[in-house]
């Protein structure tokens, strides 16, 4: 996601903030209305949005976090086009239960991916929500590679090619890929250990170069029927190329790109910050009786 399209998604969700006064008067807390987050995030019917609250109630629960925090049923009055008014339920939600609505949501649409961030940053400084956004970005890159090299595992081991010879496709995908240097050469390039995985220190572009190119091996082992060794590391290789050259077009070469921090630490710190997104909400007050 561009910076400009950060800078209009943020613009469209800051519109929509309210402020109440807490318990005691003493500070203000943001609050936002389901009705309008519903159109932000891209539901066009409140039915179908109430699912995705329910889930969002039903984490709450899970992690025996008190509703009435975070999530009050309201009613509102709605001018019709006639003229007329009519009452309607709606949901006055904090950050918190914004950010699971957000987490329940389908992540390929864009308002959603954006909103996990843009309710999981205190701030909302849209540097902050953009930084947050490429460190998702790197996470789900890796993730499908992770699903693509195991989905090329199975593949090749149904054709003759037991764990080791997957290895030996895969080293020699790298070389490929990196202009001659091999998985090892990499690893001593960017200083990574010898037992960590290579992907796990690649910036996003590496990663998804690699996931593209193994995509292609699965998508043409099955395709063209390959069966053994050396027809399958022949694929992968030349695949492996393929995406070499047009990232050159672009002048692009995978080897001198820099290393990227640690996926596991990257993983460690996203969890961490999730964790401790509720304990920085700002509770709603709680309801006077009547």
């Amino acid at each position: 996601m561009d910076k400009l399209r950060i800078f209009q998604l943020k613009s469209l969700f800051d519109e929509i903030v309210h402020f109440i006064n807490s318990e005691d008067n003493s500070e203000q807390v943001e609050i936002w209305f389901a009705r309008e987050l519903q159109e932000k995030l891209g539901y066009a019917r409140w039915e179908n949005f109430m699912v995705a609250i329910q889930r969002a109630v039903d984490s709450c629960k899970t992690q025996n976090i008190n509703i009435d925090d975070h999530f009050r049923e309201v009613t509102k009055m709605v001018e019709l086009g006639s003229g007329a008014k009519r009452e309607i339920s709606d949901f006055m939600l904090t950050r918190y239960a914004c950010y699971l609505i957000a987490q329940n949501g389908d992540p390929k649409k864009e308002e959603i991916a954006f909103a996990q961030s843009y309710f999981a940053v205190q701030t909302r400084k849209a540097e902050l929500i953009e930084e947050r956004l490429n460190l998702l970005s790197r996470l789900e890159t890796r993730e499908k590679l992770r699903a693509a090299e195991k989905q090329l595992s199975q593949n090749i081991y149904e054709r003759g090619v037991d764990d080791k010879g997957f290895g030996r496709i895969r080293s020699k995908g790298d070389t490929a890929l990196f202009g001659g240097y091999t998985t090892e050469d990499m690893k001593n390039r960017l200083g990574i250990k010898s037992n960590r995985p290579l992907a796990d220190f690649l910036p996003t572009l590496t990663i998804a170069a690699k996931n593209l190119a193994t995509e292609m091996t699965n998508h043409n082992v099955d395709g063209k029927n390959l069966h053994g060794e050396q027809s399958i590391t022949s694929e992968h290789v030349q695949n492996n190329k393929s995406v070499r050259h047009m990232l050159g077009q672009r002048g692009i070469k995978p080897e001198e790109l820099p290393p990227a921090e640690d996926i596991k630490k990257v993983e460690r710190g996203v969890a961490n910050d999730e964790k401790k997104i509720e304990k920085a909400t700002k509770k709603l007050p709680k309801q006077k009786k009547k």
